[in-house]
């Protein structure tokens, strides 16, 4: 199997848009940020991060 190129990338792109939609594409994206960032945190051991935001994603964002 050969490296992925960008017309798969393309396709890949497309089905998820169609899957969650335009609108919920941005907050998929700031959970995976946050998410990657805190995972990071947690490999360093590094706990200061959790100030900046309110302590993470666990509370929700009031909706």
């Amino acid at each position: 199997m050969g490296s992925m190129g960008w017309p798969e990338i393309l396709l890949i792109a497309l089905v998820v848009i169609l899957l969650f939609g335009a609108r919920k594409l941005p907050e998929i994206g700031r959970g995976l940020g946050e998410g990657i960032r805190s995972f990071r945190n947690a490999m360093k051991g590094d706990q200061s991060g959790q100030g900046k935001n309110g302590g993470g994603s666990a509370g929700g964002d009031g909706q």
